[in-house]
């Protein structure tokens, strides 16, 4: 077999006006090599040596010459270019075959990239993506922690080295766990998740799974729960059950139970369940307390207990605690007076219900406003499936069809492919205007631009509003994709 050699430096491909590379007359085409005589492996050693105030830069024009540019910058300048690829370096897909991987129930026909399982660390501190660890050598251990990155996330599903193999099939899954004890022994920081099956890591393993985790507090931040996601495209995949009422309800409960011990001994809860456990079990959200500070929204945990707390934030004007979490703060004084304006929300069916509740609160406070909520439902994946984030073009259109919708439709950000104004089966956000025949806006992330949107102002604390928002308002959507 003829080995492939991997290519000398990174090319640029983008120099935009008024960065450091314009400055020092680099373009498009030319390769960087090395930077103080260190060849870069990927993103991480660019990042690392980058961070110098004088560094050295050894750079091929397009021509061929090469430059030795003497660089004096700000500390964690860079050069501020796009390169070929975003990480310097090729992607690393996932060995494993996961019992409950999400996208092995992907139908046939969809775009590439949302087939491509990707177990890369180095997506872990740049994207926030859940690694298993099975990927990583000991070499990319070692630049964990000399280039002290973190955090690192963790896709640990259970501590049980047998059972992991089973559940990620990879013979290879349990040893990897071995690696947490060399990031928890450099200080690296780190955040864990459990994908929860029904009879596989659940009830009593799920507690020996978080008691193990426990362990490396407090390097482990936090750890999530979240349930399995099951689509109607599982045929020759491992007989997986979704989780039932009584299922959801007894995790809660062991989780809480850790919670409180948690709690009692290092003054964190450490352990979360996601809102889905919540909702489908019928229970409240716990309070804004519980979440130590929301560290793992990304997972769906407390994403619309924060979604609430930011709703009456910017209803009110003001902070106020979960105690008050109610109708009975929107008093009469300073109701904001908008023209007659009626608008509808597209969301998941599991979090309509709550959807719906918050945009009565707005309407209590917007006199003129109506607001309808429709749950769509899923299906394209099947009818398990009723998070927003996995809602297709196609479904929505089928359930709003010919409905009035009014003067516009809000969708939550996390429809839409990243970046992009297309969902996941590619039909784009102008096509569906067309056919809905009405106006579409996407909500983007936070309470206030939900109270924005629904207002069809901007001054309720969103962009350009003058009210500085709270470091909790990370970008992220209004609803998980769990599941």
């Amino acid at each position: 077999m003829k080995k492939v050699m991997k290519k000398e430096g990174h090319v640029i491909t983008c120099v935009p006006a008024g960065s450091l590379a314009e400055e020092l007359e680099l373009s498009a085409g030319d390769v960087l090599l090395e930077i103080d005589g260190h060849r870069i492996e990927d993103i991480f050693d660019y990042q690392y040596y980058m961070e110098e105030t004088y560094v050295e830069l050894l750079v091929r024009k397009a021509d061929g010459e090469e430059w030795l540019l003497e660089v004096e910058k700000e500390e964690d300048e860079d050069l501020g270019v796009t390169f070929e690829n975003g990480l310097m370096d090729e992607y690393r897909s996932c060995r494993n075959k996961c019992v409950f991987c999400f996208i092995d129930q992907m139908p046939p026909g969809m775009r590439k990239t949302l087939y491509f399982k990707d177990d890369d660390s180095r997506l872990s501190f740049l994207q926030g993506n859940y690694i298993t660890l099975t990927n990583m050598s000991d070499h990319d251990i070692d630049r964990i922690i000399a280039y002290h990155l973190a955090p690192i996330n963790v896709s640990v599903h259970t501590m049980d080295p047998a059972l992991r193999c089973r559940m990620l099939h990879n013979r290879f899954a349990g040893e990897a766990l071995g690696k947490l004890d060399r990031l928890y022994g450099a200080g690296v920081e780190m955040n864990g998740q459990i994908v929860l099956c029904k009879g596989i890591n659940d009830g009593d393993e799920l507690e020996r799974t978080i008691g193990a985790l426990g362990r490396f507090l407090p390097h482990m931040r936090s750890v999530s729960v979240v349930p399995v996601g099951l689509t109607k495209y599982r045929e020759g995949l491992f007989p997986l059950e979704p989780l039932s009422k009584a299922d959801m309800e007894d995790a809660i409960d062991r989780i809480e139970r850790w919670q409180r011990r948690f709690w009692k001994e290092s003054g964190c809860h450490f352990v979360h369940a996601s809102d889905e456990f919540y909702l489908m079990a019928g229970r409240p959200l716990p309070e804004e307390e519980r979440y130590d500070g929301y560290l793992q929204l990304e997972n769906g945990v407390g994403m619309l207990r924060l979604l609430e707390t930011e709703v009456l934030e910017a209803l009110s004007g003001e902070e106020f605690s979960n105690r008050t979490l109610s109708n009975e703060i929107l008093s009469e004084e300073g109701l904001e007076k908008v023209p007659p304006r009626r608008v509808s929300i597209a969301t998941g069916e599991l979090a309509a219900p709550f959807i719906r509740g918050l945009a009565e609160k707005v309407c209590v406070r917007t006199p003129g406003l109506s607001v309808s909520v429709y749950a769509v439902k899923n299906r394209f994946f099947g009818e398990r499936i009723t998070v927003s984030g996995l809602i297709t073009g196609q479904d929505l259109i089928g359930e709003l069809k010919g409905k009035d919708l009014g003067e516009r439709l809000l969708l939550p950000v996390n429809m839409f492919k990243s970046g992009e104004s297309v969902f996941l089966d590619d039909i784009s956000l102008k096509e569906a205007e067309t056919i809905l025949q009405t106006k579409i806006d996407v909500v983007k992330s936070s309470g206030w631009d939900f109270v924005d949107s629904l207002r069809g102002t901007g001054e309720s604390g969103g962009p350009g509003s003058g009210k500085e928002r709270d470091s909790r308002s990370r970008c992220r959507p209004y609803e998980g994709v769990n599941g």
